[in-house]
């Protein structure tokens, strides 16, 4: 675990979110990592095919990079044998 500066707007941020979705400040700020980072790996992903991911990752044990990488992959080839 380590610590990592953000701007105090960005913490305000945070504590608005958390406290909407009934999460703590860093469960919230985990979660927003989450997401970002599989947008920025996979581009073609929308929102919801995102969460579709980490629920199949928490599934299958948890959130492992490579196995939720290996994920999107499998489900970007399904979508284009489908179209």
């Amino acid at each position: 675990m380590g610590i990592v500066k953000i701007s105090e707007d960005m913490h305000e941020n945070l504590r608005v979110a958390s406290n909407a979705l009934s999460r703590s400040i860093n469960a919230q700020a985990e979660h927003w990592m989450r997401i970002g980072m599989l947008a920025e790996l996979h581009p073609d992903l929308d929102h919801s095919d995102i969460c579709r991911l980490l629920i199949r990752a928490e599934q299958a044990g948890g959130l492992d990079l490579q196995q939720v990488c290996a994920l999107a992959d499998e489900s970007q080839a399904r979508a284009g044998a489908v179209q």
